[in-house]
């Protein structure tokens, strides 16, 4: 179980979230709806620790996440894996090695300096592609893959982690419909056969409530709602994006779907 108690992060005078207290289950798919600057970017960041809060605890199983430094707290990005808007891979480099780089924090520090891979390491970088379509790419060159491809290469770096949580942080911005369903699905498919925990940054909210089982939606810095999707009523989503509500209302029903099977990333 992941914990967030009264958590907190100021700029200065600016305050981009305060007091922010959540309790999210294992196995769940939360999506974090808002605008732009409601600070669901912040809140993931700090979970991940790549932003200290400036007050709060974050605690997961019971223990003290905020308190973590060096060894310990990169293990525990590790475990708490980010997927980000702009993908963050190596273009110049091949699909399975920018997989395998999310072995880094498995390797020695002489093997992750020279690129030394080990078969146990290379047999879960193709296990990831393979769940998600993307095997036949793996000695592609990452710069000459579209968007979608290239969020879902930046999905097996995170599965490869071994993470208990999976953060996305608007993982589809920039995608096309097509290759945000591509996506989307991807994520759908670890929480559901993996049980990883997803927390998502969404800016649609009917994809959010299609494809999430719990919305939490935040308001200059704040929690203003919290509820399954079927609680997500226009009304409400005027409360929180008020004239940018009708942009963010689009059409998504259609675009789930659970895939029927997969196999476990080999251990």
């Amino acid at each position: 179980m992941l914990t967030i108690e009264a958590l907190t992060k100021t700029y200065g005078a600016s305050t981009a979230v305060r007091d922010v207290s959540l309790t999210i289950e294992r196995g769940s798919f939360v999506g974090v709806i808002g605008r732009s600057g409601a600070g669901k970017s912040t809140l993931l960041r700090m979970v991940n620790r790549l932003t200290d809060p400036s007050g709060g605890r974050i605690l997961f199983e019971g223990r003290d996440v905020t308190a973590l430094k060096g060894a310990e707290l990169r293990a525990w990005r590790r475990s708490c894996a980010m997927i980000f808007q702009q993908f963050n891979l190596v273009g110049r480099m091949d699909v399975m090695t920018n997989v395998l780089t999310g072995r880094l924090s498995q390797a020695s520090h002489l093997r992750s300096l020279l690129n030394i891979w080990t078969d146990t390491d290379k047999a879960m970088a193709l296990s990831a592609l393979e769940q998600f379509d993307m095997a036949s790419m793996a000695s592609r060159r990452v710069d000459q893959l579209s968007g979608g491809q290239q969020q879902r290469v930046a999905i097996c770096r995170a599965l490869v982690q071994e993470p208990d949580i999976i953060l996305a942080d608007e993982p589809i911005a920039s995608l096309d419909p097509r290759n945000t369903k591509a996506v989307m699905d991807a994520l759908l498919r670890i929480n559901k056969h993996f049980g990883i925990t997803v927390i998502c940054n969404l800016h649609s909210l009917d994809l959010a409530r299609t494809y999430c089982d719990r919305l939490v939606g935040m308001s200059a810095g704040e929690v203003v709602f919290d509820a399954a999707p079927a609680a997500l009523t226009e009304d409400v989503a005027r409360n929180l994006y008020g004239l940018e509500a009708g942009e963010v209302l689009e059409p998504a029903a259609s675009l789930v779907q659970i895939p029927a099977s997969a196999t476990p990333v080999a251990a």
